[in-house]
């Protein structure tokens, strides 16, 4: 009796397919983790007492510094939309200007996995505060001190 051979038929993809396919997965996976290891982007700030959202800043670096500006202000109804620094000191050139636009975070340069020897301004009251910026879990912890009194708040990339 003869056996004949009829030729195999794949019904999966080619070799080259495949390779592509898991290029493109990788390089998902690669731009994805450099996303999420970097503190540029926008970030939902959230407010400590009521634990609503309060704004977006958005960070940015340019030459190795990083800057924040505030691009979205969570208000409600009854509060001022669109408020001005009232409370910044006269001597800072955010002193009555719009918060929408403002950078409140200012001159923070790398050091290892954070960002410190800048400042932050809290437009609500006017106060600016020493800096340190950095990474944990994915998400943003932004420290707000003067000498040993710091604050720490949590950002959440939007």
């Amino acid at each position: 009796m003869k056996h004949f051979h009829t030729p195999m038929r794949f019904t999966h993809r080619p070799h080259s397919a495949r390779i592509g396919s898991l290029l493109h997965v990788l390089f998902f996976l690669l731009i994805s983790c450099s996303l999420s290891a970097q503190v540029t982007g926008r970030w939902v700030t959230i407010d400590d007492e009521t634990g609503k959202k309060k704004s977006i800043v958005e960070i940015t670096e340019s030459n190795g510094v990083l800057s924040g500006r505030v691009v979205k202000l969570f208000r409600e109804p009854s509060e001022e939309q669109d408020p001005i620094c009232k409370q910044c000191d006269p001597s800072d050139d955010r002193y009555n200007k719009k918060v929408i636009g403002m950078e409140i975070i200012r001159n923070m340069k790398k050091d290892g996995d954070e960002w410190e020897d800048g400042t932050i301004l809290d437009p609500k009251n006017g106060s600016v505060y020493d800096c340190k910026i950095w990474l944990e879990n994915g998400k943003l912890q932004v420290r707000g001190y003067v000498a040993f009194f710091f604050r720490t708040q949590t950002w959440i990339r939007e």
